[in-house]
């Protein structure tokens, strides 16, 4: 019930979430007693494409399902949270885009040192990261921590409730247990980064990481390294068009901004669906949440031009 509680927080007004909870005690019951029983089985999936800003294929549960992964998720997360590395930023309480950015930047200037030295950074993203993890593997990691038989029968068929064209590969963008689940698989990677490599300067994002060095042959030498990791033990590759390195001076495009060592920008991109997406629906909410956006970078000039745009107060007001 305490899932209940979180899960409906601005769903109320969806038409399943309305039918679950009109009879949601005898639903929550018999979830229960499917899960003593072991009768449980996940149900299918909704599949939708959206943009966000590239195209993504979100495979959306059942209400009842949804609600176990809300039960699961506040078991399994105290567990696993403390074993993540203090630079894994997705996904997580009191981390998060806005202090993945702010780390970038305090590390640029560690590396600078008042541009007395160049700053290089390694910048990465793994091909089709959600639709390439291996299923056995990702179990075989959570084997390590998880001792209880019964949670583990369940992670089991949560896990492989998901198919696609490749049996035992792949896990659903839009279930909230495969946003813990890809951090306990890519905690391998972090682990490896910071205590293999020993790379001191080291950020994740989901699937986006980037490394920062004053030494470009290190990132050189890092890179092989890191594929052959990535592809032995994780069953992943790095997409071919998607890994750079080059200098902060010369700006460096990650998590929306580009970054400079002084300064960062918004991506033209993204400023560009800002801007249409406010022609299409300019509301006061719509305003607000861009305007809190672009407070963490260098954009004056766009703050004073979607201001603009608020409603004005009329006199009899």
């Amino acid at each position: 019930m305490q899932s209940w509680k979180e899960f409906i927080k601005g769903k109320r007004s969806r038409i399943d979430v309305q039918i679950f909870s009109e009879n949601l005690l005898d639903n929550v019951v018999e979830l229960h007693h499917d899960l003593i029983n072991k009768t449980y089985q996940h149900g299918p999936y909704h599949e939708f494409r959206i943009n966000d800003p590239k195209p993504r294929n979100i495979h959306k549960p059942t209400v009842r399902d949804r609600l176990l992964h809300h039960a699961i998720y506040r078991q399994l997360y105290p567990i696993f949270d403390p074993t993540f590395i203090t630079d894994s930023y997705s996904c997580r309480k009191d981390k998060g885009t806005h202090k993945a950015l702010n780390r970038f930047r305090g590390f640029g200037w560690q590396v600078n040192k008042n541009d007395t030295r160049t700053c290089w950074v390694l910048q990465c993203d793994i091909r089709q990261f959600f639709a390439s993890i291996d299923q056995a593997t990702l179990l075989a990691i959570c084997v390590r921590k998880i001792t209880n038989p019964d949670t583990l029968w369940l992670l089991q068929e949560i896990v492989s409730s998901f198919n696609t064209t490749k049996p035992g590969i792949g896990l659903p963008l839009g279930n909230l247990t495969s946003q813990l689940l890809v951090n306990i698989y890519l905690n391998e990677f972090d682990q490896f980064a910071k205590h293999i490599l020993k790379a001191k300067r080291y950020i994740r994002y989901a699937d986006d990481f980037v490394f920062l060095s004053d030494d470009k042959s290190e990132l050189e030498s890092w890179l092989p390294t890191v594929k052959s990791f990535l592809s032995g033990r994780l069953n992943l590759a790095l997409h071919p068009n998607k890994v750079h390195i080059r200098t902060l001076a010369s700006g460096v495009d990650f998590l929306g901004w580009v970054h400079f060592p002084d300064h960062r920008v918004l991506r033209t991109k993204t400023k560009r669906r800002l801007k249409s997406a406010l022609a299409d629906n300019p509301s006061p909410e719509t305003i607000a949440s861009y305007l809190g956006l672009l407070k963490h970078g260098n954009t004056y000039g766009l703050i004073q031009s979607i201001g603009r745009l608020r409603p004005t107060s009329t006199s009899g007001e």
